[in-house]
């Protein structure tokens, strides 16, 4: 059976948690493998919806076990409050499993976030201050908390002082902030203690003999494609991988365990937070794509830019990713215009581009070249096959997926659990 990855192929926000939600039922595991809280699914099932931040959306599928992966960092505060809300509502939060390498985010990183962030002024990245990028620096500097420290409390003293040795320098000396004490971070760790260890697991282990023993295993990115730091629109990045070989980084399996690899794909384009943005729509179009499509980010609650389908991005992604498969979401946002515009190059210094230009500065002045497609008007949130979706709703699916480089194996057709069309089966 096979192991899968699944991850958004624009700049996040595309419905990978309506994607993982639908697999859900035919996945044993369902892994997060980066990023942290500043990341958000909104799942509908049923007439309920639910916005999760740190959490896999396979936490929502009883007989799936949700994982938190070794590359995810982790606000306990943040994980604990998503745990008790989902036990409110009825949901059994019993099966997560966190991994004892996975870094954590302390109340120093949200303010070293925040005091950055105003300090750099118009040239902020648009960040979501929620500590994640200070974080990741601790973890790549070595001197980050793991969960594992929180057992054992010499190391995890030893590691905080480590830490805010160099932090309170700046602080006091560059933002003119108050020292921060390290025996009340250590007292504060320590109270998440007891109440994580239940779910504090190797999860390296037990994802490797789960797919050894034939068992469906979902790898789940958070943000998208366009915000990996390495292959992102840096610096108006994440400071994680949410390409597919984030996957096998931040869960400890290896890359000859992967058989499938899909994107999800909006049928248009959004982004949060600033950087460059070619098919952005700053008038009547792109407000109505914001309107349409409840375009406000789950996580920061920010209204998201609203663009036109940009395909250089999609074959980028397609690329890099090694994509096998794309899920096509909110297609019936578009329902109701005349003609639709694609990006199928870009315009940079009078020339012409198809692929995704390595220089940041080329990619900041690109202009779009756009091929107009015939629109629709029929409501589409009914439709249950390809067939059912009307002919220029089918041409718009179909140009797409030749422009993008790999097939359409699913679209979305509403924001409901059952409002998809499977053309193809990811398993």
């Amino acid at each position: 059976m096979p192991a899968l990855v699944l991850l958004g192929a624009q700049w996040g926000d595309e419905g990978k948690g309506k994607a993982t939600d639908l697999l859900g039922g035919s996945v044993d595991y369902v892994v997060r493998y980066q990023g942290g809280n500043n990341a958000g699914h909104t799942v509908v099932v049923g007439d309920q919806k639910y916005a999760l931040h740190l959490l896999p959306s396979g936490i929502l599928s009883p007989d799936c076990t949700p994982v938190i992966g070794n590359g995810v960092v982790i606000d306990p505060a943040v994980l604990l409050s998503e745990l008790s809300g989902l036990n409110d509502r009825g949901v059994d939060t019993s099966k997560l499993l966190i991994s004892g390498n996975a870094h954590l985010i302390t109340s120093y990183h949200t303010t070293m976030d925040k005091v950055t962030e105003r300090f750099l002024g118009s040239r902020k990245i648009g960040t979501t201050g929620r500590g994640i990028g200070p974080t990741y620096a601790d973890k790549i500097n070595r001197v980050g908390i793991r969960v594992q420290d929180l057992y054992d409390e010499s190391i995890l003293t030893q590691k905080v002082d480590a830490a805010l040795d160099f932090k309170n320098q700046i602080l006091a000396k560059l933002y003119n902030r108050r020292a921060i004490e390290a025996g009340k971070i250590v007292e504060e760790l320590l109270g998440f203690a007891d109440k994580l260890r239940p779910y504090v697991s190797d999860t390296t282990l037990v994802l490797n003999d789960a797919i050894d023993a034939g068992k469906v295993v979902l790898f789940e990115g958070g943000q998208g494609t366009l915000l990996d730091v390495d292959h992102g629109t840096y610096p108006f990045v994440t400071s994680s991988n949410p390409t597919a070989g984030g996957a096998c980084t931040g869960s400890g399996v290896g890359p000859t365990k992967i058989s499938r690899v899909i994107g999800i794909l909006k049928a248009y384009t959004t982004r949060v937070g600033a950087g460059p943005f070619p098919t952005e729509l700053l008038d009547e179009d792109g407000e109505a794509l914001r309107r349409i499509g409840g375009e406000r980010g789950v996580t920061t609650g920010r209204d998201r830019r609203c663009g036109w389908f940009d395909a250089v991005i999609a074959r980028y992604a397609t690329r890099v990713n090694g994509l096998t498969d794309f899920f096509l979401t909110k297609l019936d946002v578009l329902t109701g215009w005349e003609r639709i515009p694609v990006c199928v190059a870009y315009e940079i210094d009078g020339k012409r581009v198809e692929e995704l230009p390595y220089s940041q500065s080329d990619f900041h002045h690109a202009t779009p070249i756009y091929e107009y497609l015939p629109g629709w008007t029929e409501d589409i949130s009914k439709a249950k096959t390809f067939d059912d979706l009307p002919k220029n709703a089918q041409d718009y699916v179909k140009a797409l997926e030749e422009m993008s480089g790999a097939p359409i194996s699913a679209i979305g057709v509403g924001p409901g659990r059952t409002e998809t069309i499977q053309i193809n089966s990811f398993l």
